[in-house]
């Protein structure tokens, strides 16, 4: 009876969400932890020699940075520790930042997509590297900037895919072309059809996982290129491979046998969940500096980000 002299108990806040570079630390937390527990007796402070530099190289060696682009990283430290005359191993953090830095930066470039309509999207990869996700969420992100957007379900084999797309469509209300049976290529054929007469801005075309090693199947796909161009002269417009970041260097090896067969000109990192070596990422500039259009953090429909280069390394080095 006395419940009205009680005072109400303030409501609890809710969680705060936390901002793009925190959860981008979150997904490269292995990465960084690696690196900062080794590293740090490496940047204590002390003499710059041969065993320091030994010492950095493994370090990189095994955040899956590889071979080649390690003795690149290695001799591009070498050579301003010289030109800036740099004497002690503080110094040396600052120095691996910006190599780093100056080999990733060029692959920082932003997918334009304003030349073409439809602006065609060809998606690749092999199976479980996340295309079915990265396009839901490429689906998001083009609708948050005006434009209307189309999906092609090319991958006729795996039934899942289609269920999937047709899932993530409903989610972005997004139109979905799709077979139950047949060529991808017809496919992709309707797709562009529908795309045109509907004034559709992107269209985002899924294709079947391939092997690199299933050469037959690597030249399946790039017969669905060779008909998206007869549909319409100049698609695919860009074709963007889908690289799972905790493959390691296996990635590296993907990004080159597709490169090969379809002329890859984007990249799109995904899963960088927390269990990834995010080191990979260099491997790929040395081997094959093709820009890293966007990276993906989780599952969520807004967890995809155009790829920064700073925001990157300082997700991987503290």
């Amino acid at each position: 009876m006395f419940d009205f002299f009680k005072k109400d108990k303030p409501a609890e806040a809710a969680p705060a969400t936390p901002s793009w570079t925190e959860r981008l630390k979150q997904g490269l937390a292995k990465t960084r932890q690696q690196l900062g527990n080794q590293l740090g007796g490496i940047f204590g402070g002390g003499k710059i020699d041969a065993e320091v530099y030994e010492d950095l190289e493994s370090v990189l060696l095994t955040s899956d940075v590889g071979i080649s682009a390690t003795e690149f990283l290695l001799d591009d430290i070498k050579n301003r520790v010289k030109r800036q005359s740099l004497d002690d191993t503080t110094q040396l953090k600052i120095a691996l930042k910006d190599a780093l830095a100056d080999l990733l930066t060029p692959l920082q470039k932003p997918l334009v997509t304003d030349h073409h309509q439809p602006f065609v999207i060809m998606l690749a990869g092999v199976n479980g590297a996340g295309k079915t996700t990265t396009i839901g969420k490429l689906a998001k992100y083009f609708q948050s900037q005006g434009k209307s957007v189309l999906i092609a379900a090319g991958d006729t084999f795996r039934a899942a895919a289609r269920e999937q797309l047709q899932v993530w469509g409903e989610r972005n209300n997004v139109h979905v072309v799709a077979q139950s049976s047949g060529d991808p290529a017809a496919v992709m054929f309707d797709a562009i059809n529908s795309a045109r007469a509907k004034n559709i801005d992107i269209v985002l075309a899924d294709t079947a996982g391939r092997l690199p090693t299933q050469l037959h199947l690597m030249d399946e796909i790039a017969k669905v290129k060779r008909v998206m161009d007869k549909s319409l002269p100049g698609a695919p417009h860009e074709v963007l491979l889908v690289l799972d970041a905790n493959t390691g260097q296996n990635a590296v090896n993907q990004v080159r046998i597709f490169d090969d067969a379809l002329g890859v000109t984007g990249l799109v990192l995904s899963k960088l969940d927390g269990t990834a070596k995010g080191g990979v990422i260099a491997a790929i500039a040395q081997a094959r500096p093709i820009p890293i259009r966007y990276i993906g953090i989780g599952e969520a429909i807004d967890d995809l980000r155009e790829f920064n280069a700073a925001e990157f390394i300082d997700a991987m080095i503290d």
